[in-house]
Protein backbone atom coordinates (compact mmCIF):
# COMPACT_ATOMS: atom_id res chain seq x y z
CA UNK A 1 0.00 0.00 0.00
CA UNK A 2 0.98 3.51 -0.80
CA UNK A 3 1.65 6.12 2.28
CA UNK A 4 1.97 9.90 1.79
CA UNK A 5 3.11 11.01 5.19
CA UNK A 6 2.21 14.70 5.04
CA UNK A 7 3.19 17.86 7.36
CA UNK A 8 1.52 20.42 7.86
CA UNK A 9 1.03 23.81 10.11
CA UNK A 10 1.33 27.11 10.55
CA UNK A 11 4.49 29.07 8.41
CA UNK A 12 7.81 29.34 10.25
CA UNK A 13 6.94 26.45 12.62
CA UNK A 14 9.85 23.92 11.51
CA UNK A 15 8.07 22.05 8.77
CA UNK A 16 10.95 21.77 6.29
CA UNK A 17 13.27 20.51 9.12
CA UNK A 18 10.88 17.82 10.17
CA UNK A 19 9.84 17.17 6.45
CA UNK A 20 13.82 16.00 5.36
CA UNK A 21 14.37 14.38 8.56
CA UNK A 22 11.18 11.79 7.69
CA UNK A 23 12.41 11.61 4.10
CA UNK A 24 15.86 10.09 5.37
CA UNK A 25 14.62 8.44 7.77
CA UNK A 26 11.90 6.49 4.94
CA UNK A 27 14.56 7.14 1.68
CA UNK A 28 11.78 8.84 0.15
CA UNK A 29 11.50 12.31 -1.83
CA UNK A 30 9.71 15.44 -0.84
CA UNK A 31 6.55 17.09 -2.34
CA UNK A 32 6.73 20.42 -1.91
CA UNK A 33 3.03 21.98 -1.68
CA UNK A 34 3.78 25.42 -0.41
CA UNK A 35 2.16 27.77 -3.48
CA UNK A 36 4.51 30.52 -2.75
CA UNK A 37 7.62 28.15 -3.14
CA UNK A 38 6.99 27.11 -6.81
CA UNK A 39 8.10 30.36 -8.26
CA UNK A 40 11.83 30.71 -9.11
CA UNK A 41 11.99 34.95 -9.15
CA UNK A 42 10.52 34.66 -5.35
CA UNK A 43 13.31 32.63 -2.85
CA UNK A 44 13.96 34.99 0.29
CA UNK A 45 10.25 36.14 0.96
CA UNK A 46 9.03 32.65 0.86
CA UNK A 47 11.65 30.98 2.70
CA UNK A 48 12.95 28.29 0.25
CA UNK A 49 14.91 25.41 1.41
CA UNK A 50 18.58 26.24 1.42
CA UNK A 51 21.08 24.77 -0.41
CA UNK A 52 21.95 22.68 2.40
CA UNK A 53 18.35 21.45 2.75
CA UNK A 54 17.59 21.35 -1.16
CA UNK A 55 20.92 19.06 -1.10
CA UNK A 56 19.40 16.63 2.17
CA UNK A 57 16.86 15.40 0.07
CA UNK A 58 15.17 15.34 -3.08
CA UNK A 59 12.68 18.19 -3.56
CA UNK A 60 9.86 18.54 -6.22
CA UNK A 61 8.13 21.74 -7.07
CA UNK A 62 10.53 24.39 -5.73
CA UNK A 63 10.85 27.09 -7.79
CA UNK A 64 10.10 25.06 -10.69
CA UNK A 65 7.50 28.01 -12.23
CA UNK A 66 8.07 31.26 -13.38
CA UNK A 67 5.89 34.38 -11.41
CA UNK A 68 4.93 34.65 -15.36
CA UNK A 69 3.28 31.30 -15.84
CA UNK A 70 0.04 30.88 -15.22
CA UNK A 71 -0.29 28.35 -12.44
CA UNK A 72 -3.32 27.78 -10.00
CA UNK A 73 -4.38 24.49 -7.56
CA UNK A 74 -5.82 22.42 -10.25
CA UNK A 75 -2.84 22.57 -12.51
CA UNK A 76 -0.90 21.35 -9.40
CA UNK A 77 -3.26 18.44 -8.31
CA UNK A 78 -2.67 16.90 -11.91
CA UNK A 79 1.40 17.73 -11.65
CA UNK A 80 1.77 16.39 -8.20
CA UNK A 81 -0.36 13.52 -8.37
CA UNK A 82 1.95 12.33 -11.81
CA UNK A 83 5.07 13.04 -9.76
CA UNK A 84 3.92 10.99 -6.57
CA UNK A 85 2.61 7.60 -9.12
CA UNK A 86 6.39 7.68 -10.01
CA UNK A 87 7.69 7.91 -7.23
CA UNK A 88 5.54 5.19 -5.82
CA UNK A 89 7.23 2.81 -8.13
CA UNK A 90 10.59 3.36 -6.55
CA UNK A 91 9.27 3.89 -2.91
CA UNK A 92 5.86 3.03 -1.38
CA UNK A 93 6.43 5.80 1.43
CA UNK A 94 6.56 9.97 0.25
CA UNK A 95 6.64 12.71 1.93
CA UNK A 96 4.47 16.25 1.32
CA UNK A 97 4.63 19.13 3.19
CA UNK A 98 3.07 22.57 2.78
CA UNK A 99 1.56 25.58 4.24
CA UNK A 100 -0.95 25.79 1.85
CA UNK A 101 -3.88 24.43 2.86
CA UNK A 102 -5.60 24.29 -0.40
CA UNK A 103 -3.22 22.33 -2.13
CA UNK A 104 -2.74 20.05 0.27
CA UNK A 105 -6.72 18.82 0.04
CA UNK A 106 -6.10 18.98 -3.35
CA UNK A 107 -3.42 16.15 -3.42
CA UNK A 108 -5.47 14.31 -0.52
CA UNK A 109 -9.10 14.71 -1.00
CA UNK A 110 -9.22 16.06 -5.11
CA UNK A 111 -9.90 19.29 -5.91
CA UNK A 112 -13.56 20.45 -6.69
CA UNK A 113 -14.16 20.62 -10.68
CA UNK A 114 -14.37 24.01 -12.02
CA UNK A 115 -14.64 25.35 -15.74
CA UNK A 116 -12.53 26.96 -17.48
CA UNK A 117 -12.93 30.73 -17.39
CA UNK A 118 -11.74 33.49 -19.70
CA UNK A 119 -8.32 35.01 -18.79
CA UNK A 120 -9.70 38.47 -19.31
CA UNK A 121 -11.73 38.47 -16.15
CA UNK A 122 -9.28 37.47 -13.67
CA UNK A 123 -7.10 40.64 -15.46
CA UNK A 124 -10.30 42.56 -14.88
CA UNK A 125 -10.52 42.10 -11.17
CA UNK A 126 -6.55 42.54 -10.45
CA UNK A 127 -7.21 46.06 -12.36
CA UNK A 128 -9.61 46.20 -9.63
CA UNK A 129 -7.65 45.02 -7.17
CA UNK A 130 -4.95 47.58 -7.86
CA UNK A 131 -7.20 50.25 -8.54
CA UNK A 132 -9.75 50.58 -5.70
CA UNK A 133 -8.50 47.72 -3.15
CA UNK A 134 -9.38 44.67 -1.80
CA UNK A 135 -12.44 46.07 -0.02
CA UNK A 136 -13.88 46.45 -3.43
CA UNK A 137 -13.49 43.13 -4.53
CA UNK A 138 -14.85 42.14 -1.15
CA UNK A 139 -18.26 43.60 -1.36
CA UNK A 140 -18.52 42.30 -5.04
CA UNK A 141 -18.39 38.84 -3.46
CA UNK A 142 -20.30 39.18 -0.66
CA UNK A 143 -23.26 40.62 -3.18
CA UNK A 144 -22.57 37.44 -5.63
CA UNK A 145 -21.70 34.51 -3.48
CA UNK A 146 -22.20 35.16 0.28
CA UNK A 147 -21.50 32.05 1.73
CA UNK A 148 -17.98 31.89 -0.29
CA UNK A 149 -17.73 35.44 1.70
CA UNK A 150 -18.84 34.20 5.14
CA UNK A 151 -16.03 31.07 4.48
CA UNK A 152 -12.96 31.63 2.60
CA UNK A 153 -10.02 33.91 3.89
CA UNK A 154 -11.61 37.32 2.64
CA UNK A 155 -8.48 39.46 3.38
CA UNK A 156 -6.67 37.27 1.15
CA UNK A 157 -6.95 38.83 -2.93
CA UNK A 158 -5.88 35.29 -4.48
CA UNK A 159 -8.70 33.56 -2.89
CA UNK A 160 -11.74 36.46 -3.79
CA UNK A 161 -9.94 36.89 -7.37
CA UNK A 162 -10.56 33.05 -7.70
CA UNK A 163 -14.23 33.32 -6.25
CA UNK A 164 -15.33 36.35 -8.31
CA UNK A 165 -13.70 34.73 -11.62
CA UNK A 166 -15.89 31.85 -11.21
CA UNK A 167 -18.87 33.58 -10.05
CA UNK A 168 -18.81 36.14 -12.84
CA UNK A 169 -17.64 33.10 -15.25
CA UNK A 170 -20.13 31.15 -14.56
CA UNK A 171 -23.24 33.24 -13.96
CA UNK A 172 -23.27 30.50 -10.90
CA UNK A 173 -21.88 30.96 -7.14
CA UNK A 174 -18.76 29.73 -6.33
CA UNK A 175 -19.84 27.88 -3.46
CA UNK A 176 -21.99 25.71 -5.80
CA UNK A 177 -18.97 23.97 -7.46
CA UNK A 178 -17.92 23.05 -3.77
CA UNK A 179 -17.55 20.10 -1.82
CA UNK A 180 -18.76 17.58 -4.89
CA UNK A 181 -17.86 13.94 -5.05
CA UNK A 182 -14.18 13.93 -4.39
CA UNK A 183 -11.81 11.01 -6.23
CA UNK A 184 -10.89 8.39 -4.95
CA UNK A 185 -6.89 8.39 -4.24
CA UNK A 186 -4.32 5.40 -4.48
CA UNK A 187 -2.51 6.08 -1.42
CA UNK A 188 -3.18 6.19 2.13
CA UNK A 189 -2.73 9.43 3.99
CA UNK A 190 -0.93 10.04 7.20
CA UNK A 191 -1.34 13.86 8.49
CA UNK A 192 1.00 15.23 10.48
CA UNK A 193 0.75 18.89 12.14
CA UNK A 194 3.38 20.79 14.12
CA UNK A 195 1.78 23.53 16.20
CA UNK A 196 3.29 25.72 19.01
CA UNK A 197 2.00 28.20 21.67
CA UNK A 198 0.38 31.34 20.04
CA UNK A 199 3.21 33.35 21.25
CA UNK A 200 6.02 31.21 20.29
CA UNK A 201 4.38 30.77 16.42
CA UNK A 202 4.56 34.81 16.34
CA UNK A 203 7.90 35.05 18.15
CA UNK A 204 9.13 32.94 15.27
CA UNK A 205 7.68 34.26 12.36
CA UNK A 206 9.06 37.84 13.60
CA UNK A 207 11.95 37.15 13.83
CA UNK A 208 12.30 35.31 10.60
CA UNK A 209 11.08 38.60 8.40
CA UNK A 210 13.66 40.32 10.59
CA UNK A 211 16.08 37.56 9.28
CA UNK A 212 14.75 37.54 5.50
CA UNK A 213 15.30 41.23 5.46
CA UNK A 214 18.62 41.16 6.67
CA UNK A 215 19.19 38.21 3.77
CA UNK A 216 18.29 40.90 1.03
CA UNK A 217 14.08 40.79 0.59
CA UNK A 218 14.06 44.39 -0.26
CA UNK A 219 16.06 44.10 -3.28
CA UNK A 220 14.32 40.92 -4.49
CA UNK A 221 10.85 42.78 -3.66
CA UNK A 222 12.27 45.83 -5.93
CA UNK A 223 13.21 43.67 -8.59
CA UNK A 224 9.62 42.63 -8.72
CA UNK A 225 8.22 45.78 -8.16
CA UNK A 226 7.36 46.63 -12.47
CA UNK A 227 5.61 43.04 -12.42
CA UNK A 228 4.11 43.54 -8.82
CA UNK A 229 0.14 43.44 -10.71
CA UNK A 230 0.80 39.62 -11.51
CA UNK A 231 -1.31 37.31 -9.79
CA UNK A 232 1.74 35.21 -8.06
CA UNK A 233 2.81 38.65 -6.28
CA UNK A 234 -0.40 39.70 -4.33
CA UNK A 235 0.91 37.86 -1.90
CA UNK A 236 2.48 38.68 2.20
CA UNK A 237 6.13 39.94 2.35
CA UNK A 238 6.15 41.43 -1.23
CA UNK A 239 2.75 43.71 -0.91
CA UNK A 240 3.77 45.14 1.62
CA UNK A 241 7.20 46.31 0.18
CA UNK A 242 5.64 47.28 -3.00
CA UNK A 243 3.37 50.34 -0.93
CA UNK A 244 7.29 51.57 0.10
CA UNK A 245 7.99 51.30 -3.10
CA UNK A 246 5.10 52.96 -4.46
CA UNK A 247 5.82 55.64 -1.79
CA UNK A 248 2.57 54.90 0.15
CA UNK A 249 4.28 53.44 3.63
CA UNK A 250 7.72 54.12 5.26
CA UNK A 251 10.18 51.37 5.30
CA UNK A 252 9.62 50.47 9.11
CA UNK A 253 5.71 50.29 8.77
CA UNK A 254 5.70 47.87 6.13
CA UNK A 255 8.19 45.29 8.12
CA UNK A 256 5.89 45.65 10.48
CA UNK A 257 3.18 45.25 8.39
CA UNK A 258 4.69 42.12 6.72
CA UNK A 259 4.74 40.50 10.47
CA UNK A 260 1.20 41.40 11.36
CA UNK A 261 -0.09 39.82 8.18
CA UNK A 262 2.12 36.67 8.29
CA UNK A 263 0.87 36.46 11.75
CA UNK A 264 -2.89 36.43 10.69
CA UNK A 265 -1.86 34.20 8.10
CA UNK A 266 -0.64 31.36 10.71
CA UNK A 267 -3.69 31.60 12.35
CA UNK A 268 -5.73 30.60 9.30
CA UNK A 269 -3.23 28.29 8.54
CA UNK A 270 -4.08 26.51 11.87
CA UNK A 271 -7.67 27.04 11.82
CA UNK A 272 -7.85 25.27 8.44
CA UNK A 273 -5.99 22.68 9.22
CA UNK A 274 -7.30 22.00 12.53
CA UNK A 275 -10.34 21.05 11.01
CA UNK A 276 -9.29 18.18 9.68
CA UNK A 277 -9.42 15.45 12.77
CA UNK A 278 -7.71 12.89 11.32
CA UNK A 279 -4.50 15.48 11.44
CA UNK A 280 -2.11 14.39 14.41
CA UNK A 281 -0.16 17.14 16.12
CA UNK A 282 2.52 17.31 17.86
CA UNK A 283 4.53 20.22 19.51
CA UNK A 284 7.25 22.02 17.52
CA UNK A 285 10.08 20.74 19.82
CA UNK A 286 8.62 16.79 19.95
CA UNK A 287 11.88 14.31 19.29
CA UNK A 288 11.85 12.71 16.16
CA UNK A 289 11.80 9.22 17.20
CA UNK A 290 8.19 9.95 18.63
CA UNK A 291 6.67 10.89 15.58
CA UNK A 292 8.43 8.15 13.53
CA UNK A 293 6.95 5.67 16.26
CA UNK A 294 3.71 6.89 15.54
CA UNK A 295 4.31 7.49 12.00
CA UNK A 296 5.25 3.62 11.19
CA UNK A 297 2.21 2.82 13.33
CA UNK A 298 -0.22 3.97 11.01
CA UNK A 299 2.17 2.57 7.43
CA UNK A 300 -0.41 0.53 5.74
CA UNK A 301 1.67 -2.14 4.35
Amino acid sequence: MNNLITIVGPTAIGKTALSIQLAQHFTSDIISCDSRQFYKEMCIGTAVPDKDELAAATHHFIQNRSVFDDYNVGSFEKDALQKLDELFEKNPTQIMVGGSGLYVDAVVKGFDYFPDIDPKIREILTEELHTNGIGSLQRKLKELDLTTYKTIAIDNPHRVIRALEICIGTGLPYSSFINKEKKQRNFNTIKIGLTADREIIYDRINRRVDIMMENGLLEEAKALYPHKKLNALQTVGYRELFEYFDGNWELDFAVSEIKKNTRRFAKRQLTWFKRDQNTIWFDFQEDITTIIQKIELLIHL
